[in-house]
């Protein structure tokens, strides 16, 4: 079965696809395939972030062009594999998070997946995380299940770690036992501080980064966030993790050059993922990084440092998928499930109730 997953990250970057093939425990990957988001579009998703006036309408707006840009990247992934509409299962549709707020029983990803239905003639599923929260759970992360089948390695500890916007981690014991959760910020902050300065999306390989030095103070203020101290199962996104965030905590070091704490914001996503590394998966010898975060040099090298010699650090390439695609891979998957009617969460991971069917069908 031929099942295309699409997923919108923190980092509000555009739609990442991914087309797998599943055939009983066996994941191939076929393709795979990026659509930026227009700046109007991202300009209109950060907005929708907070609250603002006459937020149905523009939510509902931003959803159509999110279904439009999302069935050009099921073209392209289409086109690319030389297969139609009809030899595909359905397609796996994230949407966008604009609010994520478990503990008041709900989660919101800006989404259109009827239009989508139409514009693909393909069956789409998507809403996957409200069914965790209303069991109780906290809608995230959903990966860790999808690492576990991929990644997992019967008598082998690993982790992976996800360094999107937020980043997580998904500590896959090699008995089968799996936890993980959100360790904190990935790159939001130092792409929303580089868009400040200088008008980017991102800080390529981390260079600007690399012009500067970590403000040990700084860097200490950042480390009392109440959230890095709290017990898992957590989740956190935007409505924690943000400029504002960021500038109430620099308000006694206004003189502080903005690569210095560009450099700094690097090392806090360091520092904050190795200690979560080495909280829960202090036994495992490998740590395989996806996420936009992989290819940022100076953050790489930073963790490194942090977990020491004696752990692998690698990109989830090694294991055979670039760190681009795993997410996209991960919905794709969670698609399969809903079809076989399996289980998607990981209650040890979310706090669910139990195991349950993610998502929510939309036929062609």
């Amino acid at each position: 079965m031929l099942f295309i997953g699409l997923m919108s990250g923190t980092s509000l970057d555009g739609v990442d696809g991914a087309l797998a093939e599943f055939s009983g425990d066996r994941i191939t990957t076929l393709g795979a395939a990026y659509v930026p988001f227009p700046p109007a579009l991202r300009a209109d998703l950060m907005a929708l972030q907070g609250s603002g006036l006459d937020e149905i309408e523009r939510e509902a707006l931003a959803a159509n062009q999110m279904a439009q840009h999302s069935a050009q990247c099921v073209a392209t992934l289409l086109a690319d594999a030389g297969l139609q509409a009809q030899d595909v299962r359905a397609v796996a549709s994230h949407g966008q998070t604009i609010r994520h707020r478990p503990e008041l029983g709900f989660t919101r990803q800006t989404n259109n997946p009827s239009l989508l239905a139409e514009l693909c003639g393909i069956d789409v599923i998507a809403d996957f995380r409200s069914r965790d929260v209303a069991a109780g759970g906290q809608g995230a992360p959903l990966v860790p299940a999808f690492h576990q089948a991929m990644f997992g390695k019967a008598g082998q500890a690993r982790v992976v770690a996800n360094i999107g916007g937020i980043a997580n981690i998904s500590v896959l014991g090699g008995d089968g036992r799996v936890t993980g959760f959100d360790t904190g910020p990935g790159n939001v902050l130092m792409d929303g501080w580089i868009d400040r300065h200088q008008g980017k999306e991102y800080d390529v390989d981390g260079a600007w980064a690399a012009s500067g030095k970590v403000l040990p103070a700084l860097l200490t203020e950042l480390l009392k966030e109440p959230y890095l101290a709290q017990p898992a199962p957590k989740s956190t996104g935007r409505d924690l993790f943000h400029l504002e965030w960021l500038d109430a905590r620099l308000a006694v070091h206004a003189e502080a050059a903005p690569e210095d704490v560009q450099r700094t914001l690097a090392q806090f996503t360091a520092v904050t993922l190795a200690n979560a590394v080495k909280a829960y998966g202090a036994a495992a010898d490998a740590v395989y990084i996806c996420g936009g975060g992989a290819y940022n040099g100076v953050l790489m090298e930073a963790l490194g440092a942090e977990l020491g010699n004696q752990v692998l650090l690698a990109s989830t390439q090694a294991l055979g998928v670039a760190p681009n695609r795993v997410e996209a891979l991960a919905f794709a998957w969670l698609g399969h499930r809903f079809t076989e009617r399996l289980a998607g969460n990981l209650p040890l991971v979310t706090g669910a109730a139990g195991g349950r069917v993610l998502g929510a069908l939309y036929p062609r």
